[in-house]
């Protein structure tokens, strides 16, 4: 055996998948869900974007991977407007859980706001700061 130090996409992508092919033969009932990814984008009148939010979904949950907005725009509502969106995408896939995970310099408080709860926190990481973990129950 040998093991090596490599940065090989093709390889990465390979591991990915043998956890994949793993996890559906843990979980069969699951297989029927739908997965994917999605993605809400705001723009200016020019065309411009000014705001973003993507999501994966699997297992009836929705994880929020990345959601930003242009500096310039903050304050003005387009995050909660984009979560919102993505709330409905997730309760129209029968999603029964939310998830996300923001840096103490990032946006914890706005989590809170849209009704997350925090269930998870790595103190001092990065460095100096700390990593919020939030779910939130889809249950109607």
């Amino acid at each position: 055996m040998k093991i090596t130090q490599q940065e090989i996409q093709e390889d990465r992508d390979f591991i990915r998948q043998k956890v994949i092919e793993h996890n559906r033969k843990s979980l069969p009932e699951q297989q029927e869900k739908p997965y994917g990814n999605i993605s809400f984008i705001a723009r200016n009148d020019n065309g411009e974007i000014i705001g973003g939010i993507t999501g994966t979904y699997f297992w009836q949950h929705m994880h929020i991977d990345f959601l930003w907005v242009d500096p310039a725009e903050q304050g003005s509502g387009i995050a909660a407007q984009m979560m919102a969106k993505m709330e409905q995408y997730a309760r129209e896939l029968k999603c029964r859980l939310m998830t996300v995970d923001t840096f103490s310099f990032q946006a914890p408080g706005f989590y809170r706001k849209q009704g997350f709860q925090e269930f998870g926190v790595i103190e001092d990481h990065p460095e100096g700061h700390s990593q919020h973990y939030f779910e939130k129950r889809l249950t109607e």
